[in-house]
């Protein structure tokens, strides 16, 4: 069955067969009627009584059938079979009854029109000129037999013409009429979509939107919106009253109305959920509708957070570059003060320490540059135990630890993986670090260790733990955002780079709480290949 823009034309066409069937049942009826009705003795002899009679009948009988199906089957075909049985019913009423040929003649030219109206045009003009040419056939076949009336040939000739101008005209106008329904039809299909499509924009936007009558009551809500009013009934926002869903919301319009002035303070509408700010505007001039849209402060924050990010990535990038001109000039002035032999040896350890960290600093730079342009990391095949020995060995010599202690933990198998070894190095340094910062307990060392160790599916982690009090319940969702901390002295960004890392490296990292006390920082590696080395 047709959808859509086809199915309303189809729709609109099978109106015009409904009054062309019922007109043709009218035309058999009144046939009949002036053969057996009360009139019988008032209209000229038939030519040939039998064929009057059993043509009027007949034709009454089919033309009741064709108003009966007219709902069912093709439309052309229906409309190509009915205007034949009008033809060839017709024309044998006009041979038998000779006095009412004018009438019969005149009342088929509509069907002619009906006909070309639902039928292509080159269709109905095909039926015209049948039509007249069964006109002109019964003249002369009435001419030729001799039924002694004195017509002349001009009235089948105008009968004729009629024909032909009716059908170019009705086609014309029938083909304007499925166009128009046709384009209507399309039109309303394309406004119906622009409908939905509207409705799911709205619906989806991440901004809440509410419809408020002059009662206060909810005629819409996007799901943005209900979820900023903790609303889960199965018609959200449908019938509610302001007052009742969010009475500080409900205030300030009321303040708005009146005063036309909007308060721009955050609100909260419900417990748990973000503060919003409102704006009001009518629906339309003079109209007692209002819009309501709920911006989201978190949105906003994270969008001013994302600029902020943006900004400090250029910034460090630039900030990086500067460095490397100083460090490129203290690493060649530590080569030529090594290539002296008048240094002691002591003098010597003291400038290879200087030239280690001035290597790791510059891998640092490179990360920061990485990180800014969104550089891939370089991953390369590293043993985890051998690879956090030679990290904590590192990290005392070039940080010393006094009372604290740093030791590297795990299964004394190869643990091997894939990462890019200076970015890992990076963020264990921050993490140890942090642990060795605020991992301890009030007068007491701390007491930090690296442990590598394999998970149940075979991936390989390193955790980085301390015994220290831990981190709050009430800061642990915050601590990867850039630029929390809960130290004055603290940037901020440590464990978001040290996050950002791990990402460009496949690898995960998160914050694990420990039933005993401590903090636990895991970083979740990719699992080892089958073309590695062996693995724990």
């Amino acid at each position: 069955m047709p959808t859509g823009p086809a199915a309303e034309a189809d729709s609109a066409l099978r109106r015009e067969l409904h009054f062309f069937t019922l007109y043709r049942l009218l035309e058999a009826a009144l046939l009949t009627f002036l053969l057996f009705g009360p009139i019988r003795n008032y209209i000229s002899e038939p030519r040939d009584e039998g064929i009057a009679k059993a043509t009027a009948i007949i034709y009454l009988f089919v033309a009741l059938g064709l108003f009966l199906i007219r709902k069912k089957g093709d439309l052309r075909l229906q409309a190509v079979a009915g205007i034949a049985v009008d033809l060839f019913f017709g024309l044998l009423a006009v041979y038998a009854l000779p006095g009412a040929r004018a009438g019969i003649a005149l009342m088929l030219m509509f069907n002619v029109g009906a006909a070309a109206l639902l039928l292509p045009t080159r269709f109905g003009l095909g039926i015209a000129a049948v039509s007249a040419a069964g006109l002109l056939a019964e003249y002369f076949w009435s001419t030729t037999i001799g039924d002694g009336s004195t017509r002349g040939i001009g009235e089948p000739l105008m009968f004729a013409t009629g024909y032909i101008a009716i059908a170019t005209l009705t086609s014309v106008l029938g083909r304007q009429m499925r166009d128009s329904v046709d384009l209507a039809a399309r039109r309303g299909a394309d406004a119906a979509s622009l409908a939905e499509v509207n409705e799911l924009i709205i619906r989806r936007l991440r901004t809440g939107v509410l419809l408020v009558d002059h009662r206060g009551q909810l005629r819409l809500a996007n799901e943005a919106a209900m979820m900023l009013l903790s609303d889960t009934s199965d018609h959200p926002g449908e019938g509610r009253d302001l007052h009742l869903a969010a009475p500080a919301l409900a205030k300030r319009l009321k303040a708005w109305r009146e005063h036309g002035r909007a308060d721009d303070t955050p609100l909260q509408l419900a417990p748990d959920l973000p503060e919003v700010v409102p704006r009001f505007t009518r629906l339309r001039a003079g109209s007692d509708q209002v819009l309501i849209f709920l911006d989201d402060t978190s949105i906003v924050s994270r969008q001013a957070e994302s600029m902020t990010l943006a900004t400090l990535g250029r910034f460090s990038a630039s900030l990086a570059h500067e460095i490397r001109n100083p460090l490129a000039a203290i690493n060649y002035a530590v080569q030529l003060l090594e290539e002296s032999k008048d240094l002691p040896t002591a003098d010597l350890r003291l400038l290879e320490i200087v030239r280690q960290q001035g290597q790791r600093m510059n891998g640092i730079v490179e990360n920061v540059l990485g990180l800014a342009r969104r550089e891939p990391a370089k991953p390369e095949h590293v043993e985890l135990m051998a690879f956090t020995r030679r990290f904590v060995e590192d990290y005392a010599t070039s940080h010393p630890l006094e009372h604290d202690t740093l030791r590297a933990t795990g299964k004394p198998t190869a643990v091997n993986t894939l990462v890019d070894p200076r970015q890992l190095h990076q963020t264990l340094t921050a993490l140890v670090y942090n642990a060795l910062t605020y991992g301890r307990m009030p007068g007491q060392p701390a007491r930090v260790s690296v442990h590598v160790a394999v998970d149940a599916s075979g991936a390989p982690t390193i955790d980085v733990l301390d015994r220290g009090p831990g981190v709050p319940d009430s800061v642990v969702s915050q601590l990867f955002r850039p630029f929390f901390t809960t130290s004055g002295h603290g940037t901020g960004l440590g464990l978001y780079i040290a996050r950002e890392l791990c990402r460009a490296n496949q690898a995960s990292l998160e914050y694990v709480s420990m039933p005993g006390g401590g903090a636990c920082f895991r970083i979740g590696l990719s699992a080892p290949s089958p073309l590695m080395g062996g693995s724990a």
